[in-house]
């Protein structure tokens, strides 16, 4: 999968990725690369970034990175679990998140996502996602 198919594959389906301006940004074979604004959509109430739209942007990630992996028309992949650990503060500007695997196995996926301010290089947050590899039901599988 490219880059331009992944964006071709999530354009048709309007997520909380959108609401945040999440823009994906590179794919390799080694990892998938995001960026997101720090902007009023994704501030908490002291002006900073928001924990949760970190972890919206981890878990978009890792997600997108975790079906890069596996034939989308036969399965899916979904998140069993994903913690955080919030490093520095952000008011302003975009942070960028890399995934990476850690582990691609045939019914689970482990996937670290590092997110960095843009502008300065600080680490902001680090996150690892676990995701369960799940077959679709045959009426399902030409949809995806």
């Amino acid at each position: 999968m490219t880059l331009d198919d992944v964006k071709t594959w999530v354009a048709h389906r309007p997520t909380l990725a959108d609401t945040l301006g999440i823009e994906l940004t590179a794919l390799t074979p080694e990892y998938l690369e995001g960026r997101m604004p720090v902007d009023g959509r994704t501030h908490q109430p002291m002006g900073l970034l928001h924990g949760g739209a970190s972890v919206a942007l981890a878990e978009t990630l890792g997600s997108i990175g975790a079906a890069t992996r596996i034939d989308v028309t036969k399965q899916a992949c979904v998140g069993l679990e994903i913690n955080a650990n919030h490093i520095k503060g952000v008011r302003a500007g975009w942070v960028r998140g890399r995934a990476t695997a850690l582990h691609v196995g045939r019914t689970t996926q482990v996937w670290e996502i590092r997110i960095t301010h843009e502008e300065t290089g600080a680490l902001v947050c680090i996150s690892r996602i676990t995701m369960a590899v799940i077959d679709l039901p045959a009426t399902q599988e030409k949809a995806a």
